[in-house]
């Protein structure tokens, strides 16, 4: 029985939900934006309701875009932000707000982990090339020494997709896909990494099951709903997931993907290691925290009401390397190629002749320059890249593909799918439903066309302007830590 197949994105300021057919044509869409509570410097966090409410709004909007009752939905796959941290009582009540992956509070807590495990343990179980304060162990280790009371009242420790599985279906499983840097999954094992929960100090019964799907009872009753990989995972699939594929999604947060079918840690640890879409496969996965959220944050506070399209049409009336006006991204920290938890944005190159233009073109440029220092050391791992594909809100901007193209000197295609990464998880929640054999055939039969953006004559301009951009970085870098 072939029917509606819906993906679930919880992404870091939005939740979106699409509906597809079984030819993986998009039926509908919905989005439901939100707003990042910062009380402080390093604090991020989200009341956990949230993230339902705007996924059933989400839902709602796709639902009626696509003209479908919610029974006839067949499937949901649920993806999204990995490493935000919601905790549980006895009754299933949150008991604090969401600490968003984002949030760094847990500084010393994550320098505990290192110097007891060491490094290179805990990189060998994990795939992660740096104990970062954002993952949720450093954060666990948080919410026992600053909130006891909180601590001690936990009954289920969830990452924001287990919870919304939990909201439809009152089960709680997990997707090992969204696990490697929690710090306390074995990527070796593809289990619980005992030692490090212990050292916490909470049972793995706190943990949901590790696989598995349950129908639903809330939202879209009776379909059946599988928690997913994390989103540029899913993104992957959504792109088709053939071999030699390399996408790279500029949403709130930049993400390169690349799958190997062995578990390759990077020796220089500047790259981290996750579970692919298929059981035997790996995923590098380069990343940076902060892309498209530094558009985002430029549109609300900086642009005087610009739309994203008349960001763009500014940008585009300002010639390549933004009259050496240089950003860089890393608004809450880098993690690849140089992990620098620390580091900041800075702008290089001020003048009173700038203009919005300038600087929208510019944070463009910023993060085409980093996914190429992403793309340099993915090359220098063995990985061979041909042509890349642009995911997220960035591929909807043919100047944002073109400058990308421009950088990297390789060609940048979009896809004709608006949704890849919901497109993703609605695959594997197809096939949790039995409707489709494996992952690879019904991405063979879901999948659409795409638009290739190749170098242009702006390319040579842009290599020089790189280079600033390198040397830029290395100076900030350094100095932050």
């Amino acid at each position: 029985m072939k029917g509606f197949y819906c993906g679930i994105d919880l992404g870091s300021t939005s939740v979106k939900a699409a509906v597809f057919d079984a030819e993986g044509k998009l039926r509908g869409a919905g989005s439901c934006e939100y707003t990042l509570d910062t009380p402080g410097p390093e604090l991020v966090e989200l009341d956990p309701e949230i993230y339902w409410q705007s996924a059933r709004a989400a839902v709602d909007t796709a639902l009626k875009a696509a003209d479908i009752a919610p029974y006839e939905v067949r499937s949901v796959g649920l993806t999204g932000q990995a490493e935000t941290l919601i905790l549980l009582d006895d009754r299933g009540v949150p008991l604090r707000k969401a600490i968003v992956w984002l949030d760094n509070r847990a500084v010393e807590e994550a320098a505990e982990l290192e110097k007891t495990f060491g490094l290179g343990e805990l990189a060998a179980m994990s795939g992660q090339t740096a104990v970062l304060p954002c993952w949720p162990a450093p954060k666990l280790l948080w919410v026992k020494r600053h909130e006891p009371e909180v601590f001690s009242r936990i009954s289920k420790v969830l990452m924001v997709e287990d919870f919304a599985a939990w909201k439809m279906t009152g089960e709680f499983h997990t997707s090992p896909g969204l696990l490697p840097s929690t710090l306390y999954f074995d990527m070796r094992t593809k289990t619980w990494a005992e030692k490090i929960m212990d050292h916490i100090g909470l049972p793995l019964s706190v943990l949901p099951e590790l696989s598995g799907s349950a129908k639903a009872r809330e939202l879209l009753p009776g379909a059946t709903v599988a928690v997913a990989p994390m989103d540029h995972i899913c993104g992957h699939l959504g792109s088709g997931g053939g071999e030699g594929l390399v996408t790279e999604c500029t949403g709130g947060s930049l993400a390169l993907c690349a799958m190997t079918d062995r578990y390759l840690l990077d020796p220089q640890l500047r790259i981290s290691t996750y579970l692919g879409w298929r059981e035997r496969d790996y995923a590098l996965l380069p990343w940076a925290p902060t892309a498209g959220m530094m558009l985002r944050k430029f549109r609300d506070e900086f642009s005087g009401g610009m739309s994203y399209d008349q960001l763009g049409e500014a940008a585009s009336a300002v010639p390549p390397g933004s009259d050496g006006l240089i950003l860089l991204p890393h608004l809450a920290g880098a993690v690849s190629p140089t992990p620098a938890p620390q580091a900041r944005g800075a702008v290089k190159g001020l003048t009173l002749a700038h203009t919005r233009g300038h600087f929208a073109r510019a944070i463009m440029e910023s993060v085409a320059y980093l996914l190429r220092e992403n793309a340099e050391a993915l090359r220098e791992l063995g990985m061979e890249l041909k042509c890349v594909r642009a995911l997220g809100g960035g591929a909807k901007s043919a100047l944002w593909a073109q400058i990308k193209a421009d950088v990297l000197k390789l060609p940048v295609s979009v896809g004709s799918c608006d949704e890849p990464v919901a497109l993703g998880a609605a695959i594997l929640g197809a096939v949790a439903a039995g409707d489709f054999a494996s992952a690879s055939e019904a991405a063979q039969i879901m999948g659409g066309s795409e638009k290739i953006f190749t170098p242009g004559k702006d390319a040579e301009r842009y290599e020089a302007c790189y280079r600033e951009y390198l040397k830029f970085n290395q100076y900030i870098l350094g100095e932050s830590k």
